[in-house]
């Protein structure tokens, strides 16, 4: 297993569609998502996608906090990530809410995206069987951030008020002087 380097916003791997996966459980595959998981892990990240590491493959891994069935304990470090493989997703409903994002390939930054509230993913788990779940709140959010790296979207393409893109060293300040329904992180 390998922890692979992160691509940062402007480099041509963020910007481009993936390529569907043919098989998703090819050896190859499984490679990449233990890699993805671990280089995931190294970085603190929630999520990853396959073209953040240089590879334009529809392949994504996240941890789902505020819901996922495979989470083990309350402590991050241990839950099981979830695995998708050609993923799509779903919106549920209209309503859309704003909130937070960081990105492992925009460091340094924060900024506030409208996401859609609840939707329905689905894809294949690298053993071949299919996943579709609902999700809402931060897992919907997670889901979404991490399904736009594959149509070659990063969150700051997302926003609509670009003077709330902030730096992280400013983002405690900015969240304790903004209202509670938009410091939702």
């Amino acid at each position: 297993m390998a922890i692979l380097k992160i691509a940062r916003m402007g480099h041509p791997a963020l910007r481009r569609r993936a390529e569907e996966v043919a098989d998703p459980e090819a050896p190859e595959i499984r490679r990449l998502v233990h890699d993805m998981i671990e280089t995931m892990a190294d970085a603190q990240g929630l999520g990853l996608a396959a073209p953040q590491i240089h590879i334009p493959k529809r392949v994504v891994v996240f941890h789902a906090p505020d819901g996922d069935a495979d989470r083990k304990t309350g402590d991050p470090e241990e839950w099981k990530p979830t695995v998708l493989i050609n993923p799509t997703i779903e919106p549920l409903s209209d309503e859309m809410a704003y909130g937070w994002e960081g990105c492992l390939s925009v460091p340094g930054l924060r900024g506030e995206v409208p996401r859609h509230v609840s939707i329905r993913y689905r894809g294949l788990a690298p053993d071949g069987r299919t996943i579709d779940r609902a999700a809402s709140g931060l897992h919907a959010r997670v889901a979404q951030h991490e399904c736009d790296h594959l149509d070659g979207i990063l969150y700051p393409m997302r926003m609509t008020d670009l003077s709330r893109l902030v730096f992280e060293s400013e983002f405690h300040r900015v969240v304790e002087e903004a209202e509670p329904e938009t410091a939702d992180v």
